[in-house]
């Protein structure tokens, strides 16, 4: 199985996430994060599968409307960012790009 890493700014991307669907109903914001967390798990396995955009592979998250940005090096993939798709994609774009330098 492949490692994989997480930038700093996931954990906020992720705390982002909850704080949204916490707001609508509570225990939503824990299960959104307990999902994306699998999905991101679930790339030691099925990493460099997914189609490219903005310079990354963009893994379609499975129960809540979200990409998950990630890097293959050669030891491991980098997750990037875990972004509402629902955002402006030109912000998308914006957040994928910086966080890759």
């Amino acid at each position: 199985m492949r490692r994989v890493v997480a930038l700093a700014e996931v954990a906020a991307d992720l705390e982002r996430a909850r704080s949204f669907y916490e707001a609508q109903a509570a225990g939503v914001g824990d299960y959104c994060v307990a999902s994306l967390l699998a999905d991101i798990a679930s790339l030691a396995l099925f990493h460099g599968i997914h189609r490219r955009q903005y310079g990354c592979l963009r893994l379609l998250a499975n129960r809540f409307p979200f990409g998950i940005y990630y890097l293959e090096m050669p030891e491991e993939t980098q997750v990037v960012a875990v972004l509402d798709l629902r955002r402006d994609p030109a912000w998308i774009r914006n957040q994928v790009t910086k966080r890759q330098h």
